[in-house]
């Protein structure tokens, strides 16, 4: 191959690649725009560590914990998006020690059905550092 050739190959692969970057952070932004907008963001974090009020674990879980734990669950979807939505039971809390609210309150109000779906997949997606 000469030289010309695999100048071009390489820049195509690295004009796709940026492509893909801008693609990937223009849907973060649009799905923090989302979660800022439906009120999300006051209990919840994207990364672990963060604290909330007063120096405690956030009020819920931080997103890529979430991610972690249902990463393979082919049922996570539905059934995160119904808890957005429906709100969960205190009583089955099973985020104890890396979040201190006992429950997530119904969010129907606040963010529509296909909007929550598409924001507990985009969660469903995030890798840890």
């Amino acid at each position: 191959m000469n030289n010309t050739l695999q100048t071009s190959l390489a820049l195509l692969v690295l004009a796709l690649a940026t492509t893909a970057a801008q693609a990937d952070q223009a849907k973060d932004d649009a799905m923090l725009a989302l979660a800022t907008k439906s009120g999300c963001m006051t209990c919840h974090h994207v990364d672990p560590g963060a604290k909330g009020p007063d120096g405690l674990a956030p009020i819920g879980p931080a997103w890529k914990d979430v991610s972690a734990k249902y990463k393979g669950d082919k049922k996570a979807l539905d059934a995160l998006t119904q808890t957005v939505l429906k709100g969960s039971n205190p009583y089955e809390s099973h985020w104890k020690g890396k979040a201190s609210g006992l429950a997530m309150p119904p969010n129907a109000v606040a963010i529509k059905e296909a909007d929550a779906r598409n924001l507990v997949k985009w969660i469903l997606g995030l890798q840890s550092s």
